[in-house]
């Protein structure tokens, strides 16, 4: 019989895949966000078509310590979100993750499109504040600093929905896309448990490197930043748009 039938398949090696199927279970994880407002067109050079910068919402870096995941082992992460305008509706786009764990790194960029890159990043407390650093081929990239504040209740962190990000999937017989659509991570979430929530003030600073140079992204005015602990499960996100599907010139049929 052989190992892989003619419609199932999650991942491969087929007798023996590289992660797991989803759902994928999250428990404890620490999170930092800082929000902040940067050059507009610094922006929007970094989002997709249909995409538009939204140059009213606040850009939000990110670092992420999970010590626990059922799916992808432990493992530190640092991420940006861009807001963004998509058929009248206001999201963010994950433009860049930065990640220290290889399975996480391939689950993330095959099934959802997170543009994952493996990197050196360290979560850490120091005193009442956090630091995250981030190092891409060995040159500093990126670090996210910020004070845990005041407790504050769940209900009043800012929600980072709709979240897309962009799935490509190269074709083996040629140049171009096999697979090219915009995915909204938010309905991947639920059971969301959040433990603690803090709202202090943070900083973001960026650094040139020959592979990855963000500095355009420079904050010019900072908005609070947020430190989250909390626990919550990983399943199937949503195909807002695709590309091999709509009219070339970018408009939606819907």
């Amino acid at each position: 019989m052989p190992a892989l039938n003619h419609d199932d398949g999650w991942n491969i090696p087929a007798d023996g895949p590289f992660y797991p199927p989803l759902p994928a279970t999250y428990r404890g994880v620490h999170v930092q966000y800082v929000f902040f407002r940067c050059a507009p067109d610094s922006m929007a050079a970094l989002l997709p078509a249909p995409l538009q910068a939204d140059p009213a919402g606040s850009c939000v870096a990110a670092g992420l310590d999970v010590p626990f995941c059922t799916g992808y082992g432990a493992f530190q992460e640092s991420f940006l979100l861009l807001p963004n305008l998509f058929e009248g509706s206001r999201g963010y786009y994950c433009s860049h993750v930065f990640h220290n764990g290889p399975a996480g790194i391939a689950a993330g960029r095959e099934i959802y499109g997170t543009p994952k890159v493996y990197a050196d990043v360290t979560f850490r407390r120091h005193e009442m504040g956090l630091v995250t650093d981030t190092a891409y081929g060995g040159v500093p990239v990126m670090r996210i600093d910020s004070t845990l504040g005041s407790p504050v209740a769940a209900k009043s962190l800012p929600a980072l929905t709709l979240s897309w990000r962009l799935k490509v999937i190269p074709r083996a017989d040629g140049p171009g896309p096999a697979i090219k659509q915009l995915i909204d991570g938010g309905p991947a979430t639920s059971d969301l448990e959040v433990h603690m929530a803090t709202r202090g003030a943070g900083r973001v600073s960026f650094h040139p490197s020959a592979r990855c140079d963000l500095t355009g992204l420079t904050p010019t005015e900072y908005g609070p930043s947020y430190y989250v602990e909390c626990s919550y499960t990983e399943g199937y996100a949503a195909v807002t748009y695709d590309y091999l599907a709509e009219p070339r010139d970018g408009s939606a049929t819907r």
